[in-house]
């Protein structure tokens, strides 16, 4: 099989396995469905291995299949980064960026650092979908994804951002009437606030014993209100509702003007997540793609509310 006809073998692959069937990957491609057999089967023949078993009303991709399809992607973006490299020498950067981030972390501190972005390259499209669900960033076409809590997937190149600790609040007001909690225990008398995500789990509060052990308290057993947008949870803390596990990057502000006091600093565990920005790997990268990635991370390397040492928030303490 020479060049020619392995890129095309390989568009036919992808193809099939993004639509489902060899008929939508015909019409996609704008060749036969026979076409687009042939190609897979001489692809499989050139690899020596089976990538996809059919039968007359299903398609699946076996385990080789299922990794060739990873690497295919890769191949075929760095095609395309080759291309935009090239476009990009007739102009300044410029051209569209698709952007996916939480909702929460879009409107706090991505949308702050988009009017500079704009200034310092004018000609950039800048389109952000503001979205807590774990998006597919390849197959549905971003070019950056800005995502938070255990990054595990090693398909993508991620960029640490900032560590994302928590940390328990209330309002002086809530404390002056209601009493600050000196032990996790004491909890079960107070108003709690909790937290849910998309998916419908609860974050649940994570405290350290003097032996090093932890412990697990659901607020939900003596929540009076429990969210799903992480920053209200911050601001009905302010509102005097209760006690709430926030994100120190949430609670920053209000800390430090007097809207909130810490409780519980010594037994509280601060988690161990992380936000980082995310990018297909990519031989090339387009110049319009790269310019936004390090603006971006410079912009949240400046934000202090991202990087408050954990050590800082006794100057807070109820």
């Amino acid at each position: 099989m020479d060049s020619s006809q392995r890129v095309r073998a390989i568009l036919s692959f992808v193809q099939v396995a993004d639509t489902g069937s060899f008929a939508a990957a015909a019409r996609v491609l704008a060749i036969s469905s026979a076409a687009v057999s042939k190609n897979v089967a001489g692809l499989e023949q050139a690899l020596g291995v089976r990538l996809m078993n059919r039968t007359t009303r299903t398609l699946s991709l076996t385990g080789e299949g299922a990794a060739f399809l990873q690497q295919a992607r890769i191949a075929l973006q760095a095609l395309d980064s080759a291309i935009d490299a090239v476009a990009a020498q007739r102009a300044d950067t410029s051209g569209r960026v698709r952007i996916s981030t939480s909702a929460a972390f879009g409107r706090l501190q991505l949308m702050p650092a988009l009017p500079s972005l704009q200034e310092r390259h004018p000609a950039l499209c800048v389109e952000v979908d503001f979205d807590d669900r774990v998006i597919d960033l390849v197959r549905e076409g971003y070019d950056l994804a800005i995502r938070g809590g255990n990054i595990v997937d090693s398909a993508l190149v991620s960029r640490p951002i900032c560590r994302l600790h928590v940390v328990l609040v209330a309002s002086p007001g809530y404390l002056a009437a209601r009493g600050v909690p000196r032990s996790p225990d004491e909890l079960s008398r107070h108003r709690l606030i909790a937290r849910r995500f998309l998916g419908g789990k609860v974050s649940p509060w994570t405290f350290r014993a003097s032996d090093r052990s932890r412990t697990l308290l659901d607020p939900t057993a003596t929540a009076v209100l429990t969210l799903s947008a992480p920053e209200t949870v911050a601001q009905a803390a302010c509102a005097g509702l209760g006690v709430a596990q926030v994100g120190v990057h949430h609670a920053w502000s209000h800390l430090r003007n007097g809207d909130l006091k810490v409780v519980l600093h010594d037994w509280h565990d601060p988690g161990s997540y992380e936000m980082a920005l995310q990018y297909p790997h990519r031989a090339l990268m387009a110049p319009r793609v790269r310019a936004t990635l390090e603006h971006l991370l410079d912009a949240f390397a400046r934000d202090e509310s991202l990087h408050v040492p954990l050590e800082s928030l006794g100057a807070y303490l109820a």
